[in-house]
């Protein structure tokens, strides 16, 4: 068989000391393949977001090993974890995190501003990636112009535009109505049948889960079941 894409073993995580201490991860095993959309679900306090701070190099765990394409993340330096954050993973949040004076083109360069990238880089790697998500005609718009379901598509274009391996977007339609959920989540699963990307959602919503592939419960702080669905590219 392949080498998984991210495999956890035995990742445990403790916050704090002596009596005090919560720990908030007992042993997490967790494997998720190339190609791979998981949703990974449980009540506050399950041990979920903890798992994805790790999981994104924003936090190391306790104990216990993560491996990205085979390299032990928890023995690389902060240095090192940030090139493998900025390098091939992307974040949405439920809160767009847009910056408010600033076009929908400028946010998405972002990013690439951090790299040093040439304006002209930039610029086209931008709209190609507004393009992906159906928003080039309102690229020179604020975020204020936008409705909150286009915001979250701009805020998806900058966490592609890098062309990460691996998308983590933590619950990315908390902020959304019925409707633009469903919009965002028939892209997610666009982008992940088509360009292959590799999809890690954290929900509380079992209608967001279903467009997984793999539902991941969490109960504290150990993975109560997996579950394999099967489901049509949208």
């Amino acid at each position: 068989m392949a080498e998984p894409l991210i495999g956890l073993r035995g990742i445990t995580k403790r916050f704090g000391e002596g009596p005090a201490a919560f720990q908030a991860l007992k042993g997490i095993d967790l494997d998720v393949a190339a190609g791979d959309f998981v949703a990974i679900m449980g009540a506050s306090g399950s041990g979920k977001s903890t798992t994805m701070n790790i999981l994104g190099c924003l936090d190391v765990p306790t104990s216990g090993s993560y491996l990205f394409r085979g390299v032990p993340v928890e023995g690389l330096n902060r240095d090192q974890r940030s090139l493998l954050r900025r390098r091939y993973l992307g974040f949405v949040f439920q809160g767009f995190n847009l910056l408010a004076r600033t076009t929908a083109l400028e946010n998405v360069e972002l990013p690439l501003l951090y790299r040093g990238e040439s304006r002209r880089v930039r610029r086209g790697q931008a709209l190609a990636a507004l393009d992906k998500v159906g928003l080039v005609d309102w690229s020179h718009h604020n975020p204020s112009e936008l409705s909150g379901g286009q915001q979250q598509r701009v805020a998806i274009a900058r966490a592609l535009v890098t062309e990460p391996d691996v998308l983590l977007a933590d619950e990315p339609t908390g902020n959304l109505d019925s409707e633009r959920s469903l919009e965002i989540m028939e892209l997610l699963a666009r982008l992940n049948v088509q360009a292959g990307l590799t999809v890690l959602l954290v929900t509380h919503e079992q209608d967001m889960a279903a467009y997984a592939r793999k539902i991941v419960h969490f109960k504290d702080g150990l993975v109560e079941s997996v579950e394999t669905r099967s489901r049509s590219a949208g």
